[in-house]
């Protein structure tokens, strides 16, 4: 998983308007540092307190030398606005402001100001038309800070994915799906890079991998991974062919990118033309934080990759299916779970979602759409087999997608909620999802705002860190669920 997800190496510089005592700075920052490691954060301590811009580039050298790729900038007192705004131009990598709180010291020769210093500082950061991180409350002990470098990581190591990230994808948008179809100038914007290829690109790649001496090594993990009687063992050989190809097209046309997004047509010419259908191989690189969205979603690919940045965890991306039966509400929900019917859904794909989010009874299946149009009436799975199939186990979720709409703009939305514990008696990989008021948001968010059905799964509640980077990546459009005492603007208030 960690070879595609970045490794944040953060660093701390201490700044000091040269007029406040700049021991004050130096002190206030050894304590953040020695607050993080008692949360087990470790942070580089830059020993160059930045007065001036000389030192600011001094600085910089500093813990670029020490191999940083995220920085906090920490106000110890008022600080210099020029210098102390100018690290985040200078530095490559994302960067946090953050002010100490007084409270460690008199007010006298000990009175750091910076809470009046960290309103300069964002306006100067705004003149500058430079971006970075501020905490929602940026000022607070070293305790208070550590915890917001804590929040800083998971934000931090998706900006830093993001601009190393490339999407490749196989294969047009399938007919009908033109959900799946989005400008790619939002990519770029972004600093994504992306590489179109055709399903015959892929098709002659896979069959050079015919007789790979890896592809029994990759069905005994599989086998191991499925559990006996939880697949097809005469279909091993051709998944384990294809997820080699896959693993081998990324590694050899990332090119000046670090990381890696698939975007692949999986119907309805796939299964017939390679042997299977790709879900389960599709679902084991998303385990190891390589997302393969379906139906080439390419923002999707890109939603799940920032949801596997975030949580350092394996993502899926999922079908805002289908309601929930009234039957199942009152059999299941109703005074079990605080959710009314229209709070609640099914998120279904034909099988992507990896084992490990799934519950015990998972098995590699047949897609049964694909097999309805594909093969002949009554006759027995064949090339439809590969998918993998289950009920998506409970937990909380974080339901969220990046979107460029056909203008251009790209926007967002994140909603938290949790997958319910109750048995979905439908096919696919597939959950009953509650999120309070989602009758609301899908009507004035997802419908009003023109959003495909598609969204990615995070596996927990990431809505506050999402949001965060979707803010930093310059998203104006960022939605969420909102309670029922804030209307959105399109909600009709005599409903």
């Amino acid at each position: 998983m960690e070879s595609n997800i970045p490794q944040v190496k953060l660093g701390i510089i201490a700044v000091s308007r040269d007029c406040f005592v700049i021991s004050l700075s130096q002190r206030r920052r050894s304590a953040i540092v020695a607050a993080c490691a008692e949360k087990g954060l470790s942070l580089y301590e830059a020993q160059t307190t930045v007065e001036n811009e000389r030192d600011m580039l001094k600085a910089v050298a500093e813990v670029r030398s020490a191999g940083c790729n995220a920085l906090v900038v920490f106000l110890g007192n008022f600080g210099p606005e020029t210098p102390e705004t100018l690290i985040a131009r200078n530095f490559d990598g994302p960067v946090m402001y953050a002010a100490a709180a007084e409270g460690d010291g008199d007010l006298i020769n000990g009175r750091g100001d910076a809470f009046c210093g960290m309103l300069n500082c964002s306006y100067n950061l705004g003149l500058r038309h430079l971006n970075a991180y501020i905490p929602e409350y940026p000022v607070g002990t070293a305790e208070d800070v550590a915890e917001m470098i804590v929040d800083f990581v998971p934000i931090a190591r998706a900006l830093i994915g993001v601009k190393d990230l490339k999407i490749i994808t196989f294969g047009p948008r399938p007919q009908d799906f033109f959900a799946c179809n989005a400008p790619i100038q939002g990519l770029y914007e972004l600093g994504v890079e992306i590489e179109e290829n055709s399903e015959l690109d892929l098709l002659v790649s896979y069959k050079a991998h015919a007789g790979d001496p890896r592809i029994p090594g990759v069905c005994a993990d599989m086998a191991a991974e499925m559990g006996e009687g939880k697949y097809y063992p005469d279909l091993l050989a051709r998944m384990a062919q294809f997820e080699l190809t896959l693993l081998d097209w990324a590694e050899n046309h990332k090119g000046a990118r670090k990381y890696v997004a698939f975007a692949d047509k999986c119907w309805p010419a796939f299964p017939e033309a390679f042997g299977f259908e790709p879900c389960y191989v599709n679902s084991r690189l998303a385990a190891r934080g390589i997302p393969v969205a379906c139906e080439v979603d390419i923002y999707g690919a890109l939603s799940e990759y920032i949801g596997a940045c975030v949580s350092a965890d394996a993502v899926t991306l999922l079908d805002i299916n289908n309601s929930v039966p009234k039957s199942i509400y009152d059999a299941d929900i109703a005074g079990k779970y605080d959710y009314k019917l229209t709070d609640t859904f099914m998120g279904f794909h034909c099988g992507n979602t990896p084992a490990c989010k799934l519950c015990s009874d998972r098995a590699v299946k047949y897609q049964l759409i694909q097999h309805r149009l594909l093969e002949p009436k009554d006759s027995e799975p064949d090339f439809t087999r590969g998918t993998l199939e289950g009920d998506i186990a409970p937990g909380a979720i974080t339901f969220y997608r990046l979107q460029c709409d056909s203008q251009g703009v790209l926007r967002a939305y994140v909603a938290q909620g949790e997958v319910l514990n109750v048995a979905t008696r439908s096919f696919g990989g597939i959950g009953v999802f509650a999120i309070p008021e989602m009758g609301r948001f899908y009507r004035h968010v997802l419908i009003q705002k023109h959003y495909p059905h598609h969204g990615a799964v995070a596996f927990g509640h990431y809505g506050k860190a999402l949001f965060e980077v979707f803010k930093f990546l310059g998203v104006g459009d960022i939605s969420y669920n909102q309670p029922k005492s804030l209307p959105y603007p399109t909600e009709n208030p005599f409903a």
